[in-house]
């Protein structure tokens, strides 16, 4: 629950979804039989996930066709629902005892030629122009940030590489993060809180009383003291390198264990 969101008095804040095949709606084949409907949206290239598990109990529900496309809207009931965009069915799973269909699909964005392999060489480019022909051979539609558009690219080889995997790359080099969302190339500068238009991000504020569950951790385990790097300079054949290690700050001795009010 957001807090942005106005609820009148006396009223409840429930979810709401809509699906649609072949732009046919199909909500209410599912609404009576609905136990959960989990909508996964992953970074980068990996797909995401929509997966709706339904109560089969007396064996009437149809098997769906696998490679048929679902196009899903969600939001909340006596509100606009959004286009979280269309995903194809490639998975069904049946089990019991309670009997229960679960169907699990993946967007149909990277079911194209994302991942065909390619060779290919780019010289004296930008970064925009090159998203936007990749964008452009895949049938999708470009969006890089404003900051990154004009970034030069002298030269740059793509070898053997899908077009997710280049620029995947590309990303990386930059500091940038790319997907593919509803149709278009998303090419955003990582960590900036803009959107693919150039606005900011709206904060929300979420606070303990809007739900009733949550889930805290942190270890230790990955944490790393420091870095080293070498590198080679043209006048000098003699390897460098550079070591930074980084001051952590010491452990209390002694701590004092509150407990919480509502725990």
């Amino acid at each position: 629950m957001i807090t942005g969101i106005t609820i009148d008095a006396g009223a409840s804040l429930a979810p709401a979804f809509m699906l649609t095949l072949n732009s046919q709606d199909i909500t209410s084949n599912f609404s009576d039989r609905l136990i959960s409907l989990t909508m996964t949206d992953n970074r980068g290239f990996e797909a995401d996930q929509l997966d709706i598990e339904l109560d089969d109990t007396d064996g009437k529900v149809e098997l769906p066709l696998r490679g048929a496309v679902l196009t899903l809207w969600l939001g909340w009931q006596g509100s606009a629902l959004l286009n979280k965009g269309d995903f194809t069915v490639d998975e069904i799973e049946h089990r019991g005892a309670p009997d229960t269909l679960t169907i699990r699909a993946r967007s149909a964005d990277f079911r194209g030629t994302l991942n065909s392999r390619r060779e290919e060489s780019w010289h004296d480019t930008t970064l925009g122009e090159l998203v936007s022909t990749i964008a452009k051979r895949n049938k999708l539609t470009a969006s890089v940030a404003d900051s990154l558009k004009k970034i030069p690219v002298p030269h740059i080889d793509q070898s053997q590489e899908s077009d997710a995997v280049f620029l995947t790359r590309l990303a990386d080099r930059n500091g940038a993060t790319v997907s593919v969302k509803a149709g278009k190339l998303l090419f955003l500068k990582a960590g900036s809180a803009m959107t693919a238009s150039g606005k900011p991000v709206p904060q929300m504020t979420l606070t303990r009383s809007d739900g009733d569950r949550h889930q805290f951790a942190i270890a230790d385990r990955g944490a790393y003291t420091g870095v080293t790097a070498k590198w080679l300079h043209t006048k000098d054949p003699k390897p460098q390198k550079q070591k930074v290690t980084l001051k952590r700050k010491p452990k209390e001795k002694h701590l004092r264990a509150l407990e919480h009010p509502k725990a």
